[in-house]
C-alpha cells in the first residue's frame, strides 16, 4: 500500500481548500482575500503618508495623524490635480457644444436645400425647375417628380449608382473592405485608437474637493488641528516597570506609555494626546480638560486611531483585491 505523503499528497480525490486558493491566486482571475499582520500597519504615532515617526504632528477630524509638512504638500498637489483634470473637462464640454451647434447648423442646412428644392418644383406657379440635378434611370421618373414633388428618395433629389459601381449578386468584391482602394483608406484594425469605431472616453466632472487619503473624507485646511505628545524619559517609570526605548510617548494625565494597544484620545482644549481612561473619566464627571482646566464638550474629544496590532478588533485586517471574475459557462 502506499504512504499517506507518497504522492506529495496530491492524490486526494476532492479538491482540497488550499489547491483552489492556490490556483485562484496564480490563476489571475477571481477576488483575492488576505489577512494582514501586525507589521502591515503603522505605528499610532507616525504620519499616514510618510510612515515615519512625526515631528509636526495634526490630526483631523476623523483622528487620522499626519506630518504637517506633508500633508500641506498632499494637498497642493491634489488641488493642482483637480485644476488639471477640471481644465481638460472644461475643453470637452466646450468641444461638446461646438460639435451640437456644427450639427444643429448642418441641420437647418438641410431643412434649408430640402425647403428651396420643394418650392422650386412646378407644384407651385411661378416656380422654375432645374431637372439637370435629376438622373432619369427609366422613363416616367421625371413625370413622377412633376405631379408629385415631396416623393423624392433624398433630400438632394434621386441619386442612381452609375453602372460601372454595379456588381453581380455573387461578388465577393461587394462584402470586402479591401476592394477599390478601401484598404489603404481605411486604419489598422487593431490598433484601436486608430478605429474609427473606438471613440475616446468621456471625462466625468472631476469632485472639487481634496479627500483624505485614509478616510476617503473631505481634507481641509482649516480642520487640521495641532497635536502636543507628552515624550517618555528614559529613567521614568510605568507602574513596576521602566519605559523602554521603543515608546517615545506617554499620556500627560496617568503617565501611562502610549502605545499601538493602548486606545487613546485627542483633546480639543489642550491639543494633548492622552489614555482613554482619562476620556472616560470625563465622561462620568464633570467635563473639565485635566491638563489646563478649561470647560469641555463631548465635539472636543477624538478618538485616534491606533496602530497595528493585527487584531480584528482594533483595525481592518481583511483586506480584498479585485481582479476579473471568471464566468463558467
Amino acid at each position: 500500500s502506499m504512504t499517506r505523503h507518497g504522492k506529495n499528497a496530491t492524490a486526494s480525490s476532492f479538491y482540497s481548500y488550499h489547491e483552489r486558493k492556490r490556483d485562484a491566486k496564480t490563476s489571475g482571475w477571481g477576488t483575492l482575500h488576505e489577512r494582514l499582520g501586525a507589521d502591515s500597519f503603522k505605528p499610532f504615532d507616525c504620519c499616514s503618508l510618510t510612515l515615519q515617526p512625526v515631528k509636526d504632528p495634526v490630526i483631523t477630524p476623523q483622528g487620522h495623524i499626519f506630518e504637517r509638512e506633508s500633508v500641506l504638500e498632499y494637498i497642493l498637489a491634489k488641488k493642482k490635480e483637480i485644476a488639471k483634470a477640471t481644465k481638460a473637462w472644461e475643453r470637452q464640454c466646450e468641444a461638446e457644444a461646438q460639435k451640437e451647434k456644427e450639427e444643429s447648423n448642418a441641420h437647418n442646412d438641410r431643412l434649408l436645400k430640402k425647403f428651396n428644392a420643394l418650392e422650386g418644383t412646378p407644384a407651385h406657379p411661378g416656380a422654375k425647375v432645374d431637372l439637370s440635378q435629376f438622373e432619369t434611370p427609366r422613363a416616367g421618373t421625371a413625370a413622377a417628380l412633376l405631379s408629385n414633388p415631396l416623393k423624392r428618395k433624398s433630400e438632394g433629389g434621386l441619386h442612381t449608382v452609375p453602372m460601372e459601381k454595379v456588381r453581380a449578386k455573387g461578388d465577393e468584391g461587394v462584402l470586402s473592405n479591401m476592394s477599390d482602394g478601401r484598404s489603404k483608406q481605411l486604419p489598422s484594425f487593431w490598433i484601436p485608437e486608430l478605429n474609427p469605431t473606438a471613440a475616446a472616453s468621456k471625462l466625468e466632472k472631476p469632485n472639487q474637493k481634496v479627500l483624505c487619503p485614509i478616510s476617503s473624507k473631505p481634507l481641509k485646511l482649516k480642520e487640521l488641528m495641532p497635536v502636543k505628545f507628552t515624550e517618555a524619559k528614559a529613567d521614568e517609570e510605568v507602574g513596576h516597570h521602566a519605559i523602554k526605548s521603543k515608546i517615545r510617548f506617554i499620556c500627560p494625565v496617568t503617565h501611562d506609555a502610549l502605545t499601538n494597544t493602548t486606545k487613546c484620545a485627542y483633546l480639543k482644549t489642550s491639543q494633548s494626546i492622552v489614555a482613554y481612561s482619562v476620556v472616560e473619566q470625563l465622561l462620568k464627571k464633570e467635563m473639565i480638560d485635566p491638563i489646563n482646566n478649561k470647560p469641555m464638550k463631548e465635539s472636543d474629544i477624538i478618538e485616534v486611531v491606533r496602530g497595528g496590532t493585527g487584531y480584528a478588533s482594533t483595525n481592518d485586517v481583511k483586506a480584498k483585491l479585485y481582479r476579473p471574475q471568471l464566468e463558467l459557462q
